[in-house]
C-alpha cells in the first residue's frame, strides 16, 4: 500500500513540473519594460528649494507689534515644486505659502508674519511641507520683543 501511495504521489508531481515548458523570460513585454525604466527615471527627478536665506532676525520689536519677512526661494529641481503645507511652531506666526506648483529654474515666496506676542528673546520656526528629497524645509525667525510698559504712571 505504500509502494502505491508513493508511486500515484510521484506521478503527480511529475504532472505539475512535465508541463512546465514556458520560461518565465518569455512572458516578458519589452513595451512594458520600457514603460517602467521611463517611469524610473522620472521618479528620480526632484524639485529642490534653495532659500536666499533661511533665518531672519528682526532685532527688537515693542510687544504686540506685527512684522513681516518674505523669504524667497528657487526651484533648482528638474521638477515642479508643489508646497503642500506650511506651519509655525506657534500660533503666533502665520506663514503664506504659494497655492501654484514652482517651475523648475522659476522662484517663490513665503511671507511669514509674527504678531510679536511674548517678551524678550523669541525664535520661531515655519516648517515648509513640499514634494522635495527630504519632504520638509525648515525656516526661522527671531526677534527681541521688549515688554510693554506695565508701570506706566497713574492718573
Amino acid at each position: 500500500m505504500k509502494k502505491v501511495f508513493l508511486l500515484a504521489t510521484m506521478a503527480v508531481a511529475l504532472s505539475f513540473t512535465a508541463c512546465k515548458d514556458n520560461k518565465a523570460a518569455d512572458k516578458v513585454d519589452s513595451e512594458n519594460v520600457a514603460k517602467a525604466e521611463e517611469r524610473d527615471q522620472a521618479a528620480k527627478k526632484l524639485p529642490v528649494m534653495k532659500f536666499e536665506e533661511t533665518e531672519h532676525d528682526f532685532g527688537n520689536i515693542p510687544q504686540g507689534q506685527t512684522v513681516e519677512k518674505v523669504f524667497k526661494f528657487t526651484n533648482t529641481g528638474d521638477a515642479p515644486l508643489v508646497i503642500t503645507d506650511a506651519k509655525s511652531s506657534c500660533g503666533c506666526t502665520i506663514p503664506e505659502k504659494p497655492e501654484e506648483p514652482v517651475a523648475p529654474g522659476e522662484t517663490g515666496e513665503i511671507l511669514v508674519k509674527y504678531n510679536g506676542s511674548g517678551k524678550n528673546q523669541v525664535t520661531k520656526t515655519i516648517t515648509i511641507t513640499a514634494n522635495t528629497e527630504k519632504g520638509t524645509e525648515q525656516l526661522k525667525i527671531k526677534a527681541f520683543v521688549e515688554a510693554a510698559d506695565s508701570a506706566a504712571p497713574k492718573a
